[in-house]
């Protein structure tokens, strides 16, 4: 099964590819980010999103998405910028896939450390360690995107009570 993580953003994308083997056994495909540029407008921005997820799409054909649920306690307006990218990027996915989970920062710290306030070091380095990879993947937003598949592929089992109707 090939499943695809996205970490939301709207300056930076970011993603990851793993393919979950029968075993259970994951392995990275690819990971990276799509950026937009901050002199665009939002709208521009958006389509920017688009073409770069779909683009993801057409090379690796995913069987299933996950999507970090978006967070924000401070910058409201960040919040919303970011919000409108994960609505694009939902949409993309629900057209492309039609399979997607949603997992809380919490949940995803737990299903890969066994700890909810794991910080981003200890993430990035379980990250790396379960996928066998040499170093940390960067930039931090590709390497939040595999966390969010690898935490997907730890806990499909239950996928009824993380999809999204």
């Amino acid at each position: 099964m090939i499943i695809l993580g996205l970490d939301p953003g709207i300056g930076t994308m970011g993603y990851g590819v793993i393919e979950k083997s029968e075993r259970g056994d994951c392995r990275a495909v690819d990971y990276g980010v799509v950026k937009t540029p901050k002199a665009e407008n939002l709208a521009v921005r958006l389509c920017i999103l688009e073409e770069g997820l779909n683009a993801v799409f057409d090379r690796f054909r995913p069987d299933e998405a996950a999507m970090e649920e978006l967070f924000f306690s401070k910058n409201i307006t960040t919040g919303i910028a970011v919000a409108h990218a994960r609505g694009v990027m939902l949409m993309t996915c629900a057209k492309r896939c039609g399979r997607i989970f949603e997992y809380t920062p919490n949940q995803i710290k737990q299903a890969l450390t066994g700890y909810g306030r794991a910080d981003k070091v200890q993430m990035q380095r379980v990250v790396a360690a379960h996928l066998k990879l040499a170093s940390v993947p960067r930039p931090d937003d590709a390497a939040d995107a595999l966390g969010v598949a690898l935490c997907h592929a730890f806990t499909s089992r239950f996928g009824s009570l993380f999809g999204i109707r």
